[in-house]
């Protein structure tokens, strides 16, 4: 990827800041902040572009909250203002950024996404379960990885790739927030750590848009060593998820060490216990769906998690929390997972089936406490 010069200019245009506006505001229309911001909507893109410009720019106050699936993590989300600024940066410097990244890297890139990283694993399988050899697989995970990105590595990346002092400075100002520290202990997790405990040199607020940038953008390090360097063929890495396929047993620990290494020494990252290398045919999980050779199943945490969410609509839909259209949108984003996996059998005991001989009932079905079945 060639080095970008000019590229503040580009970030603060009138037209970005706009279309950063639009983006920002999706499915988030109506809340306070954002009407308050719309209301005045070309004054309010007229000053920060101008405070952009003039390095008076200062970042909002975090608000900070849990979530616990698939697991529990601390989110922290920003002001509409500075959700703005992430998307004008976002809009012109991740285009570019996945210029450069290997084919087989799958987040933070149009036209990939989960799903298209599954597909190519699942082809990978499929060719290597034809062959005579016993295939294997390593699975890479990285301990607390967005609570671990070193902020001087990472703005040395951004340094590389980045002839633009203005850029590297606003930049450095995200990334190096003097309001809030997002990193972590070694081996501790969010809730075990008080924020006056938090470390400062390290760590990148999930939930935030430059984060899924810097973080996809500071694991490609990882990414050209191992398919320059160590020339592994089969690699797939969709974030901080990292499968490799080989039929030597011994290949995979070797590459292990030496990538543990690697992500030591370059990139002030561990590998975490649950880093493991198995036969292929017990399966390989991998963005939510377990793989096979033969199959694609939902990975049993996955479905829980469906199941929990689907009663959960069930009881705010009879109680009238949510409209038949919130409850629709639900339902179709479900279905649109379960689409890209061999779940004719899940889906039949959650939705039931309507065919022309036979009607078989699922469990899940939408009432009002008071009125007829949707």
């Amino acid at each position: 990827m060639k080095t970008l010069k000019n590229v503040f200019e580009q970030v603060v245009d009138y037209d970005n800041l706009y279309r950063a506006y639009l983006n920002a505001r999706l499915c988030k229309r109506y809340r306070y902040e954002v009407l308050n911001f719309s209301a005045h909507l070309e004054d309010n893109l007229v000053k920060l572009q101008k405070e952009l410009i003039d390095r008076t720019y200062t970042l909002g106050k975090y608000r900070e909250f849990y979530i616990y699936e698939p697991k529990k993590r601390l989110i922290m989300a920003q002001p509409f203002k500075d959700r703005v600024v992430q998307w004008a940066i976002y809009q012109v410097l991740n285009p570019v950024f996945a210029q450069g990244y290997i084919t087989d890297s799958y987040a933070c890139i149009k036209e990939r996404g989960t799903h298209k990283a599954v597909k190519r694993l699942h082809y990978w399988l499929r060719q290597v379960g034809k062959k005579p050899e016993k295939y294997y697989f390593l699975k890479l995970d990285i301990s607390k990885y967005f609570y671990r990105i070193d902020h001087d590595v990472l703005m040395g990346i951004l340094k590389r790739k980045i002839r633009d002092d203005d850029m590297v400075f606003l930049l450095d100002k995200i990334v190096n927030s003097s309001e809030t520290n997002f990193g972590l202990p070694p081996g501790k997790s969010p809730g075990e750590v008080k924020r006056s405990d938090r470390v400062s040199e390290k760590g990148m607020p999930v939930g935030n848009l430059s984060s899924q940038m810097f973080a996809n953008l500071y694991l490609n390090e990882l990414d050209q060593y191992c398919k320059r360097m160590l020339g592994i063929h089969f690699y797939v890495r969709y974030m901080d998820d990292v499968i490799i396929l080989h039929q030597d047993k011994d290949q995979l620990h070797e590459w292990k060490r030496i990538i543990d290494t690697f992500l030591k020494e370059k990139l002030q990252l561990d590998l975490n216990e649950k880093t493991c290398i198995r036969p292929i045919t017990l399966g390989v999980e991998f963005c939510g769906y377990k793989i096979w050779n033969t199959h694609i199943k939902l990975r049993k945490s996955t479905a829980l998690k469906m199941k929990r969410n689907l009663k959960k609509l069930q009881k705010e839909y009879a109680a009238g929390e949510v409209t038949v259209e919130e409850a629709k949108q639900t339902i179709s984003s479900y279905l649109g997972i379960l689409k890209h996996c061999d779940s004719y059998s899940l889906k039949r005991t959650i939705f039931g089936e309507y065919g022309s001989s036979e009607v078989y009932e699922g469990w899940f079905f939408l009432q009002r406490a008071t009125t007829e079945t949707q």
